[in-house]
């Protein structure tokens, strides 16, 4: 591994989202420019962060807010990538073709060049999160491809909940998990599951960084939000307050960065990219994995054998 990746400082954009895409991505630009200013060389931004949640409702006018990749906002960001000389994620709206769309991730290295892109793999379908509507799943696999500042490994938001996905992704040589995010609460459950859905959003996250040695960050948006974007207006209703908690945690699940859940926040945090190799020597997971055991992964669910 290179003196530079070793020397890695992450950063994490967390934000809020209006309703003018223009405005988000001039805004984003300019917290990059700012975590860059503070030393961070790697740099991801929250999930769709060029737009309020368009999700909460399903309207097919929100297609035209979607780009090619490459398109005019990866063109933008390229060129930022490459004047700070940073590694940068970015999760973006892909227009893939006529009437297919994805929700992707694009890794920029400190080249500007785009060294990976990834779609989605896991999508939801829930009240105020209709993914399905808008986004084909991904089809590109789990990546972790290697760059100035590391092995960078992408995921988006539901992907976290899933440890197959952490798992395949640390196994092409993943230093880093990204987890872009939009997340929050329904106004109506806040006071009673509020706490735990939070908890249960974090501990997942940690238990990825433990259980494969790596280092895990966690980057949401802040603020409520309606849906409107441009002049498409949100659905009437309650919307979604978005939890930002971003955060950072070490090989080992300990939290060495966390915002707050109300402000926007440039989290930054030194990565020592030698502790992946310390941890796993005493936390020996990958090595005494039974590889051999493990076919029934593939399945949907396993019928339990009948009794004899």
């Amino acid at each position: 591994m290179s003196a530079a990746a070793n020397s890695t400082t992450l950063g994490l954009i967390q934000m809020s989202c209006s309703a003018s895409t223009a405005d988000n991505l001039d805004r984003a630009l300019a917290h990059v420019r700012e975590a860059a200013n503070r030393g961070a060389n790697l740099i991801c931004l929250p999930e769709l962060f060029a737009s309020q949640y368009f999700c909460q409702q399903q309207d097919h006018a929100y297609f035209d807010i979607a780009e090619p990749i490459p398109g005019p906002t990866t063109e933008r960001l390229s060129k930022l990538a490459r004047e700070l000389g940073i590694v940068l994620v970015a999760s973006l709206f892909e227009r893939r073709a006529a009437g297919v769309y994805h929700n992707t991730a694009v890794t920029f290295d400190a080249d500007g060049r785009i060294a990976s892109v990834y779609r989605k793999m896991h999508i939801p379908d829930d009240p105020l999160y209709y993914e399905k509507f808008y986004f084909a799943p991904g089809d590109l696999g789990f990546k972790a491809p290697p760059t100035a500042r590391g092995n960078i490994g992408t995921l988006v938001c539901w992907d976290q909940w899933y440890p197959e996905a952490a798992r395949l992704t640390t196994l092409q040589g993943a230093d880093v998990l990204f987890y872009p995010t939009a997340i929050g609460w329904h106004p109506s459950e806040k006071a009673e599951f509020g706490e735990a859905q939070y908890s249960a959003w974090q501990t997942m996250q940690r238990a990825h960084a433990i259980a494969n040695g790596v280092y895990v960050a966690a980057v949401n948006r802040v603020g409520h939000e309606q849906g409107d974007v441009n002049d498409i207006k949100g659905p009437e209703g309650p919307g979604i307050e978005f939890w930002g908690g971003s955060f950072i945690a070490d090989p080992f699940g300990r939290i060495i960065a966390q915002a707050s859940h109300a402000e926007e926040a440039i989290l930054t945090a030194p990565l020592d990219l030698k502790l992946i190799e310390e941890t796993r020597r005493h936390w020996p997971f990958l090595r005494d994995r039974r590889v051999d055991a493990y076919g029934g992964i593939t399945q949907r669910f396993l019928e339990p054998e009948p009794h004899k």
